[in-house]
């Protein structure tokens, strides 16, 4: 039997249990349990007859029990974090009038909002006149730039497939994100022919060692094509110097890619926007409104500067079925897109900007660089913490400083693991170089900075007893591979 409208009633309050869990320090963000344990709580059969409504709301209140709590004010696992009302809302009606963004016939306010957004985050980015389109995911935002790089340099792989002529050459930092490599799978360029372009200490490409790379590309026969620039790394949170690699793209006239996926909602800011100075340059941007602006997931756009680069780049035959010669059909979305159907995301976008207003999200992310130096500096000032990194934006690198006698980077590795397990503080590690960090992220917008005092007192009482136990750690496990875990040594 078909669930009851009404049944939505008894939604409201299981959202509403877990919202408020995220507004308080005493709850946990998340439940851990191991993957045994968890499965053992789950009652993940699906039966042959079906259940009633009744059983689906206890499967979705455990479900929200053990989810991690990503609104919870000490969530700083991802690149993204927080609720937004407003674009939550949106949410739930994308998914209430379950439509697809190809047309304007089958959706048609979405449609208009989608030129609405495009329009503006173009103009933001100085590439008026350009055109763009909301994708699912960043990843795939790099892979149509990449694509759209390829067709425009090399125009018959459309249409005769791969070549046996020069080999085409990407080039992207040694920071920037595994995308790139995966653009170049499936597309046919050959991971191999990705090369990584070193960094400066704040994690920036350095431009004089692009233009080494491109000179001996060319020097070998083949053909550089793609130059990806990252604005917001995924670990350091860099900002390449965009205006200076930009002249070379120029000159060597090579498709030039910013890729802004987390550091693109920074042009929002009055006071940070300098950091993607000659974005207006770049022939296409990838950009995730999904993190700093704090939109459900998943929310992302593909900018271009030239108009018309997306149809010729994404268009497809076989499309008459869907496409016709019609007043509004030229406002067809999907024409320009790699995918058919197609998820409205544009509604939780313009409805969460419409209410924040630009001004809204200025304060917002302006708050988020200033809630990072504010750890930041709390990180320099403490005897027992060192950054490892300097901080750029959002993104503050750091360890706890152990005894010479307990390895570090392992140590590190277990305090994010016991902060992970008891629901304290949700955080995660990457590594810098040889060594191992603490990688807080800070993008939840309701944020303050007792959430930030309350993630160090968490981190520090948490190390300091894992730095006294640690001894009898290490020394039971010495002994358990010898087969003597009883022995005291």
């Amino acid at each position: 039997m078909e669930p009851d409208i009404t049944h939505i009633e008894k939604i409201l309050p299981l959202i509403h249990e877990y919202l408020a869990r995220g507004s308080s320090n005493n709850t946990p963000v998340v439940q851990y349990l191991d993957h045994e344990t968890l499965k053992s709580e789950l009652n993940l059969s699906i039966g042959h007859d079906g259940v009633s409504f009744e059983e689906i709301l206890k499967e979705i209140e455990k479900y929200l029990k053990f989810s991690v709590n990503t609104s919870h004010s000490q969530f700083f696992n991802q690149l993204f974090s927080g609720f937004n009302l407003p674009a939550f809302a949106g949410d739930v009606c994308a998914s209430l009038t379950n439509t697809t963004m190809a047309t304007f016939e089958a959706s048609p306010v979405a449609t208009l909002l989608e030129e609405t957004l495009v329009r503006k985050m173009c103009t933001l980015m100085g590439l008026e006149g350009g055109e763009g389109i909301l994708v699912s995911g960043g990843s795939q935002a790099n892979m149509i730039a990449t694509l759209c790089a390829r067709n425009t340099k090399v125009p018959q792989m459309k249409h005769s497939g791969l070549t046996k002529n020069k080999k085409l050459v990407m080039f992207i930092s040694d920071q920037s994100h595994y995308s790139f490599f995966n653009a170049a799978n499936i597309l046919g360029i050959g991971v191999k022919n990705v090369l990584k372009i070193k960094s400066d200490s704040y994690g920036r490409m350095i431009p004089r060692e692009l233009e080494k790379g491109i000179k001996r590309t060319i020097q070998a026969g083949n053909m550089p094509f793609f130059i990806g620039a990252t604005s917001g790394t995924t670990v350091l949170g860099s900002f390449d110097p965009l205006h200076a690699i930009a002249p070379i793209a120029q000159k060597y006239n090579i498709w030039f890619h910013v890729d802004a996926c987390f550091g693109g909602s920074v042009i929002l800011s009055s006071k940070y926007k300098h950091l993607l100075a000659g974005c207006e340059q770049a022939d296409s941007i990838a950009w995730d409104p999904h993190k700093m602006m704090s939109i459900p997931l998943i929310c992302s756009v593909i900018l271009v500067k030239k108009k018309g680069t997306l149809y010729k780049t994404c268009s497809a035959s076989g499309t008459e079925y869907l496409f016709h010669s019609q007043n509004d059909s030229m406002h067809d979305l999907g024409r320009m897109s790699l995918q058919c159907a197609r998820k409205v995301d544009a509604l939780k976008l313009w409805l969460a900007w419409k209410f924040h207003g630009d001004k809204g999200y200025d304060r917002i992310i302006t708050n988020l660089f200033n809630l990072a130096d504010y750890a930041a500096q709390f990180v320099n000032k403490h005897s027992k913490l060192e950054l490892l990194a300097p901080r750029n934006s959002v993104s503050v690198c750091f360890r706890y400083i152990v005894n010479k006698r307990i390895q570090s980077n392992r140590f590190t590795i277990k305090l994010r693991d016991q902060l992970h397990k008891t629901g304290k503080s949700l955080v995660n590690y990457a590594s810098i170089g040889n060594r191992s960090a603490i990688r807080l992220m800070i993008t939840n917008p309701h944020l303050t900075i007792k959430d930030i005092d309350h993630f160090f007192e968490n981190l520090l009482e948490t190390a300091e007893e894992l730095e006294k136990n640690w001894q009898d750690v290490t020394h039971i496990k010495f002994y358990k591979k010898r087969g003597n875990a009883t022995s005291t040594g």
